[in-house]
């Protein structure tokens, strides 16, 4: 059998792991032999994903964490090389917005909370490069690993309203290609540095924003899905292939791309 898309015993560390796609995510990858890292501020919820885990026979660790505190994730390193010696893969996929960093029909940028906008670049920007800084690091010393960065299609064109969080993941994607080549230039070609941009995916954080009580579909959401060739939104399991090709020897020759998983949002224009 091909060892292309072999993922077992491999140590995937993923911030923000305790969220709706990262659960999935941890769980699939852990399914797949990889050893898992839940690293995520929400104690009940992380270890919870880490029995059930284990439950099913995956190999899988929980630490609380802060994405925007160095010294936390040093904490967690070191725990982490403890228990399992190294460090294969890094997934930073802790993020979020709030509505005060976005402009609603009814206001303007005029209205925009600063305060919101930045607390939302520091997490979905600063809240990537510090635990970058600090867990690519093992894998320089190692000469070999991947970094997967969770961007969005608000780095691919401007969306309405999102302005805090598209600011952010636009920079997610510079900084994606940025590292690539300095990772690989100083580091050795072992260590690849890609990210993934989801399309629309329905999650609890933005159910409200597209689905009515009732659960039809707001105007933004029927919008959405008009500019989306395939009709539909995406599926938290339709990530895990794309995911697994970046972390694999599939993707050996792939470095500073960024994958698009959007049924044809991207793509699609009149």
């Amino acid at each position: 059998m091909s060892k292309l898309f072999d993922v077992s015993n491999k140590v995937v560390v993923l911030t923000g792991g305790a969220g709706i796609l990262g659960k999935g995510i941890a769980e699939y990858l852990a399914s797949e032999g990889a050893k898992i890292v839940i690293l995520d501020r929400n104690e009940e919820d992380g270890r919870k994903l880490v029995a059930g885990i284990k439950e099913k026979g995956g190999d899988a660790l929980f630490l609380v964490t802060d994405v925007l505190s160095k010294e936390i994730l040093e904490e967690n390193k070191a725990v982490i090389l403890q228990q399992y010696g190294k460090i294969d893969v890094l997934l930073n996929a802790a993020g979020g917005n709030m509505q005060g960093a976005t402009i609603s029909p009814d206001k303007t940028i005029f209205d925009l909370e600063l305060d919101a906008f930045k607390k939302v670049v520091d997490l979905n920007l600063f809240g990537s490069v510090i635990p970058t800084m600090v867990f690519a690091e093992e894998m320089a010393k190692q000469k070999e690993g991947s970094i997967v960065f969770f961007s969005s299609m608000s780095a691919l064109r401007p969306l309405t309203r999102v302005v805090g969080y598209g600011v952010a993941k636009s920079a997610i994607t510079n900084f994606t290609k940025y590292l690539a080549a300095e990772l690989a230039i100083k580091s050795g070609p072992g260590i690849r540095v890609n990210a993934i941009a989801p399309g629309f995916f329905l999650t609890e954080q933005n159910r409200t924003l597209l689905t009515n009580p009732d659960g039809s579909h707001t105007d933004r959401a029927k919008t959405i899905l008009a500019h989306t060739p395939f009709g539909r939104f995406g599926e938290a399991e339709e990530l895990f292939g794309t995911i697994q090709y970046l972390i694999s020897d599939a993707s050996k020759f792939v470095t500073g791309t960024v994958a698009v998983v959007d049924g044809g949002f991207d793509a699609f224009s009149i």
